[in-house]
């Protein structure tokens, strides 16, 4: 196990670990920021999508690396302006939307679509038709940790998928 993954609190109360603690560790997010964009190799990103909070976060870090700039994919009702809008289930079966500015994606543009951890895939697939939707390509999705399941088998067969979490750390 890749040593940085230990920050993870995976003493958590429900299904969900708590990643922020790797976030404070300038060391060990650094390496988890290496391996991301070392994933990533040579494959051409023209902008990071970030999904509204944590992969804000990492999404700004692989960017600034990636030398790309960042499309905030944000909650619903956040934009102060004019957006694209999806809807979708979140993996505790609420009803949420996901938005982008209608003026920042273009046709052919190849993006990178970041989340923290990727549990039901359903986030992640709203981000995937806000992308689409607006004519760009998704070029890749990078997580920590997509969990195993029949949607996110879905995403992975489509999409190429780069995550650094080890089975059983």
């Amino acid at each position: 196990m890749k040593s940085y993954l230990k920050r993870i609190d995976t003493n958590t109360i429900g299904n969900r670990y708590d990643v922020t603690p790797l976030f404070s560790h300038q060391a060990d997010f650094n390496a988890l920021i290496d391996d991301f964009v070392a994933c990533v190799g040579d494959t051409t990103v023209d902008l990071v999508a970030g999904i509204d909070a944590l992969g804000f976060i990492l999404g700004t870090a692989i960017a600034l690396r990636l030398k790309v700039g960042i499309l905030p994919i944000r909650k619903g009702g956040k934009l102060p302006v004019e957006s694209y809008k999806t809807e979708f289930r979140d993996y505790t079966g609420q009803a949420k939307q996901l938005e982008i500015r209608r003026d920042i994606l273009a046709q052919g543009l190849r993006i990178l679509i970041v989340d923290e951890w990727i549990e039901t895939g359903a986030q992640v697939s709203g981000a995937i038709t806000l992308i689409e939707g607006c004519g760009a390509i998704v070029a890749g999705i990078a997580s920590i940790n997509m969990d195993d399941n029949a949607k996110t088998r879905q995403i992975s067969s489509r999409y190429e998928v780069y995550t650094v979490w080890e089975e059983g750390a």
